[in-house]
């Protein structure tokens, strides 16, 4: 279900309605449970029994983490459990293909494997399930988890944890929440406590970001398809990739600005998921403001476990390749991303080992230099996430260099710029001085109302976002 559809407006305006009523307060966690049933089962009804199976694998190894002596026992079973149904339903056909000829290999075992589902949302329940099991393993070894009640009961500790893995803002696409820093939230909510202003701000950005700009956006990006792009002109190419960056910025950081505006209107408070990342000066610095639940979920449960930067030089190079690899790998089953995560180690690495520990402050032209090097680096790695196909790639970096002869084709290059400024003069907000954000304060109304009549008179087709593909 689309968070920009008429089915999810009902879903929506039904379940808030029954949340606040005074004599089913007590029952505002099954609600959205349920309310999060519908949203998940809406498109693929049968998957929804995965869903209910993951929340409760998550459900009884964390209570017997939580419960029992055997604690690192338990919790090694949730969090292989966890990685089990990750691999079986998204990587299991990547592997097949990588070591079979599919169109040589006929068996049951082959039909089968070819015929498994990509559940969506799967790469995000699972990561939160992880963080839970591990979060109540952590508990006892850290007063930092110390906050994060555990039910002695089961049926409660079920509750929360089926409303912490299955709550539908954040279910499919994000941001990944940590058990530590949702579980201590679940409390009865009340009507007056909503931040009206926070809410419509967030849904307001939100929908501008996905239906205004992504969606115009996707409508001129479909042209970097094999074997589209071949016959377009270098600068061509060039603008449609550059809005490609564009449009995967306004379609995930526009849900995420919606599910933080939906779950506050519950009374819920969901992880930031992007600062301004196309103003980075670093590669580090663009993974500290880049889908930062993800990129803190990597730190805090893989590259932190794995020793981090503690262990010595080649360890910490390593960890850092693995980590980024391995991400790379959790946005989708094919070995392009993992091309795409293992271009940003390198990144990473090579940053890292000419980084000095003092630096002084850059002066403004090294400074944009910086941000315009970052940016382009980060954008020319998106064409492993639109073209899965390495020959494709290739095929595309060919066109660019040998199409300087073709005519432009200046409608498609206007349409990219005209819907990437609303991105550029977010981020040169940012960069703004102190008296630019304040008369942003004085008229922001005004600037919301613009982005309204944007919604209504100039949204795009609807398209799914491209996050729930991971």
């Amino acid at each position: 279900m689309l968070f920009n559809s008429l089915d999810f407006a009902v879903l929506m305006l039904a379940t808030f309605g029954l949340y606040y009523l005074p004599f089913l307060r007590s029952f505002q966690v099954v609600i959205l449970i349920l309310s999060s049933f519908v949203f998940y089962a809406y498109n693929q009804p049968y998957l929804l029994a995965l869903l209910i199976f993951s929340a409760s694998i998550n459900t009884v190894t964390s209570y017997l983490t939580e419960h029992f002596k055997q604690k690192r026992l338990f919790a090694s079973i949730g969090v292989i459990s966890n990685l089990a149904i990750l691999c079986s339903f998204k990587y299991s056909k990547l592997l097949f293909y990588t070591f079979f000829h599919v169109n040589t290999t006929h068996s049951a075992f082959a039909d089968f494997i070819i015929s498994i589902p990509l559940p969506i949302g799967i790469s995000f329940f699972t990561f939160q399930g992880i963080s839970l099991v591990v979060d109540v393993f952590r508990k006892h070894e850290s007063n930092r988890f110390k906050q994060m009640s555990i039910e002695r009961k089961f049926i409660p500790h079920l509750t929360k944890t089926f409303f912490f893995i299955c709550f539908f803002p954040q279910l499919v696409a994000g941001p990944i929440v940590k058990a530590h820093q949702f579980l201590p939230q679940i409390k009865t909510k009340y009507f007056h406590n909503i931040d009206i202003d926070h809410v419509f701000r967030m849904l307001v950005a939100g929908y501008f970001l996905k239906m205004v700009v992504a969606d115009n956006l996707k409508d001129q990006t479909f042209w970097i398809a094999y074997p589209w792009f071949e016959g377009l002109s270098s600068t061509t190419l060039i603008i449609l990739l550059f809005a490609y960056s564009m449009q995967i910025f306004s379609d995930f950081a526009g849900y995420s600005l919606i599910a933080i505006g939906v779950a506050s209107l519950f009374g819920y408070s969901l992880p930031t998921n992007f600062n301004f990342p196309y103003i980075a000066q670093s590669f580090s610095e663009f993974w500290q403001r880049w889908h930062i639940s993800l990129s803190t979920w990597l730190r805090d449960y893989l590259y932190f476990p794995l020793g981090g930067n503690r262990t010595g030089v080649f360890n910490t190079y390593r960890n850092l390749f693995l980590v980024m690899f391995l991400g790379g790998l959790w946005h989708g089953a094919a070995w392009s991303y993992a091309a795409w995560g293992t271009w940003h180690g390198l990144a990473l690495a090579v940053e890292r080992h000419f980084r000095q520990d003092k630096q002084k402050e850059s002066v403004i032209p090294v400074k944009i230099f910086k941000i315009l090097f970052v940016f382009s680096f980060v954008s020319i790695s998106w064409m492993f996430f639109k073209l899965n196909n390495f020959s494709h790639v290739i095929s595309f970096v060919s066109s660019v260099v040998r199409n300087v002869a073709i005519h432009e084709s200046w409608l498609k290059i206007a349409m990219c710029i005209i819907y990437s400024l609303p991105i550029v003069g977010y981020h040169l907000y940012y960069l703004a001085s102190t008296k630019t954000n304040a008369l942003s304060k004085r008229y922001k109304f005004i600037i919301y109302s613009l982005m309204l009549l944007c919604i209504v008179l100039n949204s795009g087709d609807p398209g799914e976002f491209i996050y729930f593909q991971f």
